[in-house]
């Protein structure tokens, strides 16, 4: 596996609107998209830099895995999202690796991806996100 770039950094917030606005008038970004996950309790927000991604997260419920997040380790980053040509082959050369993986199979993410998770007691304490486009 080898990731073509960074596709996006997830950081979890907890008031989607005050954390545009820190974005947008603060450090003058755009927030070009708002969306919805609703199997993974989230709603996004999406700024680009150069060709990277920020994507904010913040939980549409108090049991979703953002909220859990924020309750354990507080706001900031939450995931560096990697973009992958063949997200399947990418989990199985992974887990080969003796990579614990969270996610077996690719699932629907925000804008369209297909994403999966790496579990960070195996990737040095970092969330890693694989996602590709779909076909």
């Amino acid at each position: 596996m080898k990731p073509q770039h960074i596709e996006h950094i997830g950081i979890a917030v907890k008031n989607l609107q005050a954390s545009i606005k820190f974005y947008e008038e603060v450090l003058g970004l755009a927030c070009y998209k708002i969306e919805e996950v609703e199997d993974q309790q989230v709603k996004t927000a999406f700024f680009k830099v150069g060709d990277t991604k920020i994507e904010l997260l913040e939980s549409t419920s108090p049991e979703g895995p953002i909220a859990k997040h924020i309750e354990k380790r507080g706001e900031g980053i939450h995931h560096i999202a990697y973009a992958v040509d063949n997200l399947p082959a990418a989990l199985q050369e992974a887990e080969s690796k003796g990579i614990q993986l969270i996610d077996r199979e690719p699932r629907k993410g925000a804008e369209g991806l297909r994403i999966a998770f790496l579990h960070p007691k195996s990737t040095h304490g970092v969330l890693t996100e694989l996602c590709e486009k779909p076909e």
